[in-house]
């Protein structure tokens, strides 16, 4: 699958390397691309991923990843917006403290013509790099439409992690996810390596 993540940052940078490594074709956007990959771990991009501007990211991409700081969202779209036609955006800003934490109204106002996923927002980059517990891969909770569902399934399983599908339309529900993660963060003395698992019979 072609992909472009756009922000290089702990989240972008980790998944891009996580899906280059599962042989995706990855490539991550960056305003500075010259300076990319620099992240707290200092392991830079991934080893048969790219790096580019914006605009090469998108360009040949089937799937976009928006992994930009939240307040960023806006100028990207009007920058961009008409390059995601088509495509298929998977949402994984989070407006913290905001009403609404996810960034749906903005892509559909500003790339109407884009199809819209989120997911990668509810766990800590740390789970992206270290899915796996007791031999186990934590659950990613999602939400896009039924025809796309295999696709982000496929983006999710070649991070380590087990796809835990909401719906169409449940990102609200997704984000509920968000402030349970923290809490627990917050309660466990601030260790981030935390996720989730549904259990069923």
């Amino acid at each position: 699958m072609r992909i472009g993540v756009i922000g290089t940052g702990n989240i972008g940078g980790t998944i891009g390397e996580a899906l280059a490594r599962a042989g995706h074709q990855v490539t991550l956007g960056s305003r500075r691309p010259d300076d990319a990959g620099s992240r707290p771990d200092d392991s830079g991009p991934a080893s048969g991923a790219r790096v580019a501007d914006l605009a090469g990211a998108i360009a040949d991409a089937e799937v976009v990843l928006l992994a930009l700081p939240a307040g960023g969202v806006a100028e990207f779209l009007a920058e961009h917006g008409d390059s995601l036609a088509g495509k298929l955006v998977v949402d994984a800003t989070n407006r913290i403290g905001a009403p609404v934490a996810n960034a749906a109204e903005q892509i559909a106002a500003g790339a109407p013509a884009a199809r819209y996923a989120r997911a990668f927002n509810t766990l800590g980059w740390e789970n992206f790099a270290e899915p796996e517990f007791d031999g186990l891969p934590a659950d990613l909770f999602f939400s896009c439409a039924e025809r796309d569902r295999p696709v982000v399934e496929e983006l999710i399983t070649g991070v380590g992690l087990r796809p835990a599908y909401l719906g169409e339309g449940k990102q609200n529900v997704v984000d509920g996810v968000l402030p349970l993660w923290f809490a627990l963060v917050q309660a466990g003395g601030g260790n981030r390596h935390l996720a989730f698992r549904v259990l069923r019979k």
